[in-house]
């Protein structure tokens, strides 16, 4: 009986402490875990004794009426021979300034949090391309971080710096503060569009020796009124010899040039097939497209492109890496933007519309007697005709998958009292920035009243459907008929020169793309 009773005092005892006992094996595996890491954390991570002995001390701070617990933390700090913690002027300047940023309670009562900021929530500045606008202008092209342009007021500047063996009459040029221009109209989302223009005192790189143009992208607080950034960034370099002043005063190499939006998604190889055939045939020899893949050109779409840059009329650029930044639109005004003054003096009228738009002059004229009509503007807009892609003629039933997009398509949407896209077009050197459906930093006069003298039939959503758009054939021939409360009338205009086109395909690039299908 004897026996019995001490074993249940013991496991009262035990009982009773059973709480201390836990924290004390919970110290002790602690302590001994520090310790093992404290053998591979480099020299200048190493915690000192006295940093222990804070630990511990709060350790034993807690609730506990165990003496092993006290005697162990007593142990530990007496038997420490730590030398005494650095003097407060030893200490640099930036630990101070942490030493300061600490929470703390006002006299008042109000407790004093600190926000300490890490990295950057998105980019100053993100470039694209930076060009020539003239002996001593420069235009650069990229993103910066939106909030910072709609809540701040970041600034700009930028410096020329000479190759070391250049005259001294081109030493470091700084330009006053540079101009800048949101052409996004804040659609940005993450990021916004900014075109920078700097302007130099005089001109730079005269004596054709080379150098490098220089950004200075700055904050200036960016809503933090304490803290400004300045990033230097490099964004052109001139090799000697490599510039060309005659560029600016020369006749430009295209008459017409076609500056595209952002490609993206599944597209339909056929309708792109379609298009720049057509379009090649419409501009004529002195043309030339820019083609801005976004992840939309696939191979047989590559296929259908491959023979017209063989020829010479289309340039293809991959921009498949600015989908890490978050823009409006896979940033397509940041990609009109580079365009525009990549090839500004290289073209007398550039073009800017989608490869699901097709721009037609009536019978009798031509693009070239048309745009010499427009010659006193610098911008000029282009009536939309837009095309039903689901409304057909049941006479194509049966043969619908030998026709091509357009001569399919005839049936238009005559709807009144409503807002309308326009695409447009301009005489690139007299641009500062440019949109995507018009420019609202022109040099110039623009004009809307082009009606009935150039227009755009808009085939909208064609690109991007790789099935038969068809769904309902019609018999309807009347002047206008009204299908699901929208009016249309029969417009065949398209469908009539299709015979045309394909026969101009043939004659310049043979049956290389008869295989082709939507």
């Amino acid at each position: 009986m004897a026996k019995e009773r001490e074993k249940k005092l013991l496991v009262g005892v035990l009982g009773n402490y059973a709480a201390e006992l836990k924290l004390l094996l919970t110290t002790l595996l602690l302590l001994c875990a520090i310790a093992t890491l404290l053998q591979f954390i480099p020299s200048r991570f190493t915690f000192s004794a006295s940093d222990l002995r804070v630990c511990i001390s709060r350790v034993s701070q807690g609730p506990s009426s165990s003496s092993s617990i006290t005697n162990s933390s007593k142990l530990v700090s007496s038997s420490s021979s730590s030398p005494p913690p650095p003097k407060e002027e030893h200490k640099h300047e930036h630990e101070h300034e942490h030493e300061h940023e600490r929470e703390r309670t006002l006299e008042n009562g109000i407790i004093k949090r600190v926000f300490k900021p890490y990295g950057s929530a998105s980019y100053n500045f993100i470039t694209m391309g930076a060009y020539r606008g003239g002996l001593s202008n420069f235009a650069i092209v990229g993103l910066s971080s939106k909030p910072l342009h709609v809540y701040g007021k970041p600034t700009y500047q930028c410096e020329w710096v000479p190759r070391e063996n250049s005259s001294t009459a081109d030493s470091v040029l700084f330009s006053s503060a540079a101009f800048k221009i949101l052409p996004d109209w804040g659609y940005g989302r993450v990021y916004t569009v900014v075109v920078v223009n700097c302007t130099f005192s005089r001109p730079v790189n005269a004596d054709n020796s080379g150098g490098k143009l220089i950004l200075h992208a700055s904050t200036s607080g960016g809503g933090d009124a304490n803290f400004n950034i300045t990033d230097r960034i490099e964004v052109l370099a001139e090799s000697p010899g490599s510039f060309d002043a005659s560029i600016f005063t020369s006749e430009p190499k295209y008459d017409y040039f076609y500056c595209g939006s952002s490609l993206y998604g599944n597209l339909n190889a056929q309708r792109v097939r379609e298009w720049i055939a057509y379009h090649v045939k419409f501009f004529g020899p002195r043309s030339h497209f820019v083609i801005h893949d976004a992840g939309g050109i696939h191979p047989q779409v590559l296929e259908v492109l491959k023979p017209w840059m063989e020829l010479g009329y289309v340039t293809l650029q991959d921009i498949r890496d600015q989908e890490r930044f978050d823009g409006y639109y896979h940033n397509q005004f940041m990609v009109v933007n580079d365009c525009l003054f990549r090839y500004k003096f290289m073209a007398k009228w550039m073009f800017f519309f989608d490869v699901d738009e097709y721009i037609y002059v009536p019978p009798k004229s031509t693009i070239k007697s048309v745009l010499e009509s427009f010659s006193e503007y610098s911008q000029f807009t282009i009536e939309q005709m837009p095309m039903s892609p689901k409304l057909c003629l049941t006479d194509d039933a049966g043969r619908m998958y030998r026709k091509w997009g357009f001569e399919k398509y005839v049936y238009r949407d005559v709807k009144r009292g409503i807002r309308r896209d326009r695409k447009y077009a301009v005489q690139p050197r007299r641009l500062y920035a440019t949109g995507v459906h018009m420019s609202e930093n022109v040099e110039g006069k623009t004009t809307h009243k082009t009606e009935g003298r150039i227009m755009y039939f808009h085939y909208h959503g064609t690109i991007a459907e790789r099935r038969e758009s068809c769904r309902t054939l019609l018999n309807s021939t009347t002047t206008q008929f009204t299908f699901d409360k929208t009016p249309y009338v029969l417009d065949t205009t398209m469908r009539d020169i299709g015979g045309v086109i394909k026969k101009f395909e043939q004659r310049m690039i043979g049956d290389r793309l008869q295989h082709i299908h939507q």
